[in-house]
């Protein structure tokens, strides 16, 4: 996924992406990385996002960041010359596309890079979506979780997401690590800011949106899949920290 050799001051492409493990993604432009269908996983400085549809990330140029892809996915990018657009308000940023950027991106799609200039009109669109899509930068999406900094803390996190259908306990996570769990929750309060409980509940979180992105299962399937026995639990889980029901967030896929 990486970008080659640019010559128009803004250009745009979508593509089909099969299944991959994480690589890492750096390009010499601002780059708008939306997903058309699927989702990817995006992690930089120490977070981890999920990009479902009706999302976008704003990548500042020559920032690399790590990129999976779980399953089949359908992306749209933008790729936009530091000396057209500015420097975005953050390295990374993940937030939710409205419905003009999302008609922006669509239209930008029919200029792909090549040695001839962007006629006026184009150029035009790839500006409006830029103003758009900064604009919408400064409100980024707030379901992240940590990725972690020190070998035990990404160690017991990856062990927590192998394990949340099946009620992980955090005594055990701490002692498969090596650590007292008292060691472990400062870790997490210092490398993380949180909690572990915090932590798990922001994963099943990802991992809904995740599955709501790739898969046709109902929510209730989905929510104990993700490890919760209570649907009305998973129902004030999810809305808590997107501000929708899993229902309504599946819907603005379309």
């Amino acid at each position: 996924m990486r970008g080659g050799p640019a010559r128009r001051e803004a250009y745009a492409f979508a593509r089909d992406f099969a299944p991959a493990p994480p690589s890492e993604l750096s390009v010499d432009r601002h780059y708008l990385l939306c997903s058309a269908h699927g989702a990817l996983r995006l992690e930089a400085h120490g977070r981890r996002w999920v990009l479902p549809p009706a999302r976008a990330a704003l990548i500042a140029a020559d920032e690399a960041i790590q990129v999976g892809i779980p399953q089949p996915v359908t992306t749209s990018s933008v790729l936009f010359d530091p000396g057209f657009a500015p420097e975005p308000p953050e390295p990374l940023t993940v937030f939710d596309l409205s419905p003009l950027a999302r008609a922006l991106v669509t239209e930008c799609v029919d200029w792909p890079d090549a040695e001839e200039p962007l006629p006026p009109y184009a150029r035009s669109v790839f500006g409006a979506l830029a103003a758009v899509a900064w604009r919408l930068a400064e409100n980024p999406n707030p379901v992240t979780v940590p990725a972690g900094q020190s070998p035990e803390l990404r160690q017991a996190l990856a062990l927590t997401e192998d394990r949340l259908v099946d009620g992980v306990r955090f005594e055990d996570v701490a002692r498969e690590v090596g650590l007292s769990p008292r060691s472990l929750a400062r870790r997490f309060e210092d490398e993380c800011g949180t909690t572990w409980t915090s932590v798990v509940r922001r994963m099943r979180v990802l991992a809904a949106i995740e599955r709501l992105a790739t898969n046709d299962d109902s929510v209730t399937a989905i929510a104990h899949a993700v490890g919760y026995t209570s649907l009305s639990a998973f129902n004030a889980a999810f809305r808590d920290l997107t501000g929708r029901t899993p229902g309504q967030y599946r819907a603005t896929f379309g």
